[in-house]
């Protein structure tokens, strides 16, 4: 009996709490309204409730409907700001520090999640520097939904680019919002939607497949619960039990008690598999006596070990000082004070790689400093392997992962902002899409003409970023899945209201993370104020056009050349490549002819295509206009 009257005093109790007014997490303190245009404001009641909502000095009512439901239109308002807005019902909601600006979706994968706090380094005077209340961001927390979109978040807050809550801002956010907000004064937010590694159709509502078959056979059966964890069940790997590492019987390999016997040699940086380790997965050690001057002994000191595939531990002298669980964040690791000692340190370095190369990666910096000193970490090391992983077999197939998955992302993270006056979208996705590159000439398309739907307004500014070199530089012409994203990205413009921002020059061949992302997020900005803003301005490089066979040579034809075509280097114009009938490419010769650029090779007589910058990492894209900025990537043999 008291075990009926708790359950219903809870059930009560609940349904009280559940019908008292509430907002959703977006209509919260801080958060920034688009100006000029008309607002919804909408929230949740008891079912028949009165609503006022009081905001700039005059009052607007409204009822909620049977479901408890309520929304109030606001008119356009011009920019300003801080304002207070109440709400009243059978209780009251204050919402306080409101500005009325700029507001920006901000969406896609990893590049656009990478926060500022990532690259630290590189932008360590913007984060120490960083004072702009007007600037502000709402981060929407990694959520999926595969049955039904949904109304609301469970938790977020708008944040302001003050001290060091501006380090979890997307830094190419943050540096678009910026440029914005310093152009026209006004506030801008950012609201910020990205779940890196996630293909496309994560993102793009059920409504938005449509034309799709496939993804909504999909779609339908990942509403089926049972379904999904019956994948998931049977997706559990058969795994044999691993071995103990080595390194951490006994006499750990990293106390300064441990004297190393049979070690060999082996460079950092670089990986095991390209210095006489074959397909190894497992742990492997890397040792080294590290020479300390007196100077830094007692200082701020920080090492920094590149990057690393794909997790690691740092120890010196015994002390563990950092570790990373997984291959993309670039190694940085504080030392405390007490550590170092003048003379030789011990390093060591434990490694442990699941799948393909493991190790070191090249061309990043691998050293230990403080203000007045630096030691070089590259070089011989030694090594010995603690542990090698025995295979794991999987049972049938490999499960769902539900952030991959066709319209999840949108049901849990996009389907809440709808209601929300943004001014455009901001897209920086396609790397999780280079393994089926061709089907992203339909998704992009799809995806803009689906948010629009969902907002409501057909031609919401839609500026999105085309893909940056990546991978291993090739030095002979070759086909490239990244290449053909691009090309999407490219014919994509073809969809009113769009901009994008071409960002060949600005990769690393072994980062898909590059560290340069304020220039990425000005250039966006140009996109912004061009599309969205009206500015006469010339916000990307040159785009091909048209071409036009005289004999041996092809003429192209750009637009976007600005004040005009030049080669950004001085140097000869590269990574041309021409071909005839065959289709078999060779390098060839280009130079600049006014508005025009004439691109011919002696080895083929009977030109028909022309390819540029075709390639996953092309060499030297040296193409712009006199603006700066970058030709994007094309060809002629579609």
């Amino acid at each position: 009996m008291k075990k009926l009257l708790f359950s219903c005093l809870f059930f009560t109790i609940s349904i009280i709490t559940q019908a008292q007014l509430r907002l959703p997490k977006l209509i919260s303190d801080g958060m920034v309204l688009q100006r000029n245009t008309n607002l919804k404001i909408w929230g949740w009641a008891k079912p028949k409730e009165k609503i006022t909502l009081k905001f700039k000095g005059k009052s607007y009512k409204t009822i909620t409907d049977v479901k408890g439901d309520w929304q109030v239109n606001l008119p356009a308002m011009e920019a300003g700001g801080p304002f207070t807005m109440e709400i009243l019902g059978n209780t009251r909601v204050e919402v306080k520090d409101i500005l009325i600006g700029e507001v920006w979706f901000c969406s896609g994968q990893s590049n656009m999640v990478h926060q500022l706090n990532i690259h630290d380094v590189t932008y360590a005077k913007e984060i120490a520097e960083a004072n702009n209340p007007q600037i502000r961001q709402f981060w929407i927390p990694t959520l999926t939904n595969l049955q039904s979109p949904q109304n609301d978040f469970p938790n977020g807050q708008w944040k302001s680019a003050v001290g060091e809550d501006v380090r979890p801002f997307s830094a190419v956010a943050y540096f678009f919002a910026k440029k914005i907000h310093e152009k026209y004064q006004v506030p801008v937010g950012i609201i910020n939607a990205s779940v890196g590694g996630t293909p496309i159709e994560a993102w793009i509502s059920e409504q938005g497949f449509k034309d799709f078959a496939m993804q909504k056979a999909i779609i339908e059966k990942n509403k089926d619960t049972s379904y999904v964890n019956s994948l998931n069940r049977k997706a559990i790997p058969n795994n044999t039990p691993q071995a103990i590492d080595e390194g951490l019987k006994n006499t750990k390999w990293f106390e300064t008690a441990y004297t190393p016997k049979n070690w060999r040699n082996i460079n950092i940086p670089g990986y095991w598999e390209d210095q006489g380790i074959k397909d190894l997965n497992g742990v492997v050690w890397y040792r080294k006596e590290i020479e300390i001057p007196a100077t830094m002994v007692g200082k701020s000191v920080k090492v920094f070990l590149g990057r690393i595939v794909d997790a690691d531990e740092l120890y010196i002298n015994g002390k563990k000082i950092g570790n990373t669980t997984y291959l993309y964040p670039q190694r940085r690791y504080k030392v405390p004070a007490d550590v170092l000692k003048a003379g030789k340190n011990i390093f060591v370095v434990r490694v442990t790689n699941n799948a393909g190369k493991g190790g070191f990666v090249p061309d990043k910096p691998y050293c230990i400093f403080s203000e007045t000193d630096s030691v070089d970490l590259k070089g011989t090391w030694q090594y010995k392997v603690g542990l090698v992983f025995k295979p794991s077999i999987m049972i049938g197939n490999m499960g769902i992962s539900a952030q991959n998955q066709p319209t999840a992302l949108f049901n849990a993270m996009v389907s809440p902002v709808i209601n929300f006056a943004v001014k455009g979208f901001c897209w920086y996705q396609g790397e999780s899409n280079t393994g089926r590159p061709h089907e992203y000439a339909k998704l992009l398309p799809a995806l803009i003409n689906d948010w629009r739907n969902q907002w409501k307004q057909d031609l919401l500014p839609f500026l999105y970023i085309q893909l940056p070199g990546f991978m291993d530089y090739n030095y002979l012409p070759s086909e490239s899945n990244m290449a053909i994203v691009r090309e999407a990205q490219l014919n994509t413009l073809s969809v009113p209201n769009t901009e994008m921002t071409v960002a060949i020059d600005l990769g690393e061949w072994n980062d898909i993370h590059p560290d340069n992302k304020k220039d990425v997020g000005e250039r966006l900005s140009l996109s912004a104020m061009k599309l969205a803003y009206q500015e006469n301005i010339t916000s990307s490089g040159p785009i091909f056009q048209s071409s036009n066979i005289e004999e041996n040579k092809i003429t192209l034809l750009f637009s976007n050349i600005g004040s005009g075509l030049v080669s950004h280097d001085g140097e000869v114009l590269s990574d041309f490549a021409i071909a005839g009938e065959d289709k078999k490419f060779v390098w060839a010769k280009a130079t600049i002819a006014g508005d025009k650029v004439i691109v011919w090779s002696d080895e083929v007589t009977k030109p028909l295509y022309v390819r540029y910058a075709w390639a996953d990492n092309p060499v030297n894209p040296n193409l712009y206009n006199k603006e700066g900025l970058p030709a994007s990537p094309f060809r002629t043999d579609k």
